[in-house]
């Protein structure tokens, strides 16, 4: 430590060779600092809503229903994530052998800010063109996407009570929001999901949505119905009613939200379809004879 001491001490000539590389390192720190790039250390973002088609690797697709599977896509780093908020889809495009464009709207089930990787639970009807072609994918083949495209953006605590009603693959945005809603510790909101599908063996997710239903059983209620009960099935059987809704999820008021998806003939039934991607349309069906309004229903 004297010995440190002496060289500030002493002679201005040993002092100055001192300041001056002193100054020089600082300053040098400066320049390397200020034309560092702010945003180094902040986590890449794949999709940034700039209508930019970007191609990602399949990794694997899994079976987890007869006509349904688990895909998963390679963003394009291990540090990426998708970009996308809660709640919003991308669109997905692929060219025929003729060179025409088909371009469909999913919606990932993987956690908005999951790195690395991006999931789509995707179910293949006989005639879809894009889910056929999706099915005959092989590990490193590639699909293009773009987006993200905001349905609705959720803020934490938005309303008291909020009603999930789906059917068939519909269920994916809603499932982006019981994820998303259940995973804060902050969030209060309550939340009653009513699913639908033609068998017990065609509910999708069903094994994370009893997860996270048993693990927030004070918050979360999930009703299953299927048109065909097989098994020891313990949920509902037949349609989805109004007398069903009226006993079992909350009244309509402004701090009660339904969101709906699902095939024509559930939006027909519970609440009316959509008239365009931008015009959610009248509101009509069951939610309507409720008492529901057009401020309290949303459309995916």
């Amino acid at each position: 430590m004297a010995s440190f001491l002496s060289r500030f001490t002493s002679q201005r000539a040993t002092w100055v060779p001192i300041a001056v590389g002193s100054v020089a390192v600082a300053a040098s720190l400066y320049y390397t600092n200020a034309n560092k790039s702010p945003l180094a250390n902040e986590t890449p973002v794949t999709f940034k809503g700039d209508d930019q088609w970007i191609d990602l690797k399949l990794v694997k697709s899994v079976e987890i229903s007869p006509d349904t599977r688990h895909f998963y896509f390679a963003l394009p780093s291990a540090d990426h994530k998708s970009g996308l908020i809660t709640a919003s889809c991308l669109l997905a495009k692929y060219v025929t052998e003729k060179g025409n464009n088909v371009v469909r709207p999913y919606t990932p089930i993987s956690d908005v800010e999951q790195k690395g990787q991006l999931e789509f639970a995707i179910k293949r009807y006989p005639t879809g063109k894009f889910g056929n072609h999706l099915f005959s994918l092989k590990e490193n083949d590639t699909v293009s996407f773009k987006g993200p495209i905001v349905k609705w953006e959720w803020t934490p605590n938005q309303f008291e009570n909020v009603t999930l009603i789906g059917g068939g693959s519909g269920i994916t945005p809603l499932y982006q929001l019981l994820h998303e809603i259940t995973k804060n510790p902050e969030e209060k909101t309550k939340i009653n999901l009513v699913y639908g599908n033609k068998t017990p063996g065609d509910i999708l997710l069903k094994k994370d949505i009893d997860s996270i239903a048993e693990k927030y059983s004070d918050r979360v209620k999930v009703h299953y119905f299927v048109d065909k009960a097989e098994g020891d099935w313990k949920g509902e059987t037949g349609f989805i009613t109004k007398d069903w809704l009226n006993k079992n999820v909350p009244h309509p008021d402004a701090s009660h939200q339904v969101f709906v998806c699902g095939p024509p003939p559930l939006y027909e039934a519970i609440s009316g379809n959509k008239v365009s991607p931008s015009d959610q349309g009248e509101l009509t069906g069951a939610l309507k004879e409720l008492g529901f309004t057009k401020q309290n229903v949303f459309k995916f």
